[in-house]
């Protein structure tokens, strides 16, 4: 039976707060409002782009609106890779679990098309076989149907998976499932978001914390990854 790997994206692959606060900080000045500190856009971050933007606009006591959304995601995804970066260590991490046979897949909450824009961008999208954005599905994470597509995506049980997250909806979604999952300490969530799972912060370590958790799969190649 084959194992995997599902990453949540933004703070848990890659540190994406610079541009997530740059779209949103260029809407604000077209619109006369003060800009937002990365303190203030940290904590902004985890539930899909529309509660970003109502959770900017409310920052500042207003109501995001559709025509807000729109400025937002289309700017966004034309900048979504200029400053975002792989958190330091994670390639290697990714490069060490594909061969050592992990199947790996990224659940996140952001709309697929930038996600995708970022990973082939940054270099890494090359590692995953399968990618659930939060408009792939009905459903978002804490929801655990949108993890178990990834799961069905990649034909892999929630019993051989482990997800790794830095947000309590990540740790929700695989308890929901029966998912083995570790809390990405490095992230952009608070201590008490992880939900009892075991915390790490030092990224180097995870392909061992893995395999606490899971068996590789020797001799399994990993299938084509997505597109």
């Amino acid at each position: 039976m084959a194992s995997a790997v599902i990453f949540d994206l933004d703070g848990t692959l890659i540190d994406s707060e610079i541009d997530i606060r740059a779209a949103l900080n260029r809407l604000f000045a077209k619109l006369g409002l003060a800009a937002l500190s990365r303190a203030d856009v940290m904590p902004m971050i985890g539930d899909g782009a529309r509660k970003l933007v109502e959770r900017a606009f409310a920052a500042r006591g207003l109501e995001a609106n559709e025509a807000h959304q729109t400025d937002f995601l289309e700017d966004y995804e034309a900048h979504a890779a200029d400053d975002t970066r792989a958190f330091p260590g994670m390639e290697q991490a990714l490069k060490t679990l594909v061969a050592r046979g992990y199947h790996l897949a990224v659940c996140t909450n952001k709309p697929v098309a930038p996600a995708r824009t970022i990973l082939r961008d940054l270099g890494l999208d090359s590692y995953f076989t399968a990618i659930t954005g939060g408009d792939s599905t009905a459903f978002r994470k804490p929801d655990p149907r949108h993890l178990q597509a990834s799961l069905t995506a990649l034909g892999v049980s929630a019993d051989q998976a482990v997800m790794i997250g830095d947000h309590q909806n990540d740790m929700l979604a695989a308890r929901g499932l029966g998912v083995s999952a570790i809390y990405a300490g490095w992230g952009y969530g608070l201590p008490e978001m992880a939900h009892g799972a075991p915390r790490l912060d030092d990224i180097s370590a995870l392909p061992a914390l893995v395999g606490t958790i899971l068996s590789p799969n020797p001799g399994h190649a990993a299938p084509e990854p997505a597109r």
